[in-house]
């Protein structure tokens, strides 16, 4: 069954990894969807949740995560880190919060997803836990 094989690959993972992956990293991101009505709000939303959205095919078709993953994040991720670096919105304090958990949270997850993308490319198409 294919979620039981998404499942176990996810499992398979470092223990820190799936802490930071679905206790930090998919939280954080999914939380854009509650700051919409802020300032650009729709724009950080697509921008956040939009990076992560292919990874579902993604793991559907290859039954476990790899490190082609990192590729959706790479464009939509960057463009969002340079915009919150360059002219970060303005909205409320709990908004302004979030948006330098989101920075942050996406400044370390690309620079993971940076060199994984290249490994992939150069080859590493590794299934975890297969």
């Amino acid at each position: 069954m294919v979620f039981l094989d998404i499942w176990q690959s996810y499992r398979s993972l470092p223990l820190w990894v799936q802490i930071w992956v679905f206790g930090i990293l998919v939280p954080v991101n999914s939380a854009a969807i509650f700051f919409v009505y802020q300032p650009a709000g729709v724009w950080v939303a697509v921008l956040a949740i939009g990076a992560m959205l292919p990874n579902i095919p993604i793991m559907l078709y290859e039954r476990g995560l790899s490190k082609m993953m990192a590729w959706p994040h790479l464009l939509p991720w960057s463009i969002l880190v340079i915009w919150l670096l360059v002219a970060m919105p303005q909205g409320s304090t709990a908004y302004a919060i979030y948006l330098w958990i989101l920075l942050l949270s996406d400044v370390i997850s690309l620079g993971f997803d940076f060199p994984d993308a290249l490994k992939w490319l150069k080859g590493d198409r590794a299934i975890a836990g297969k």
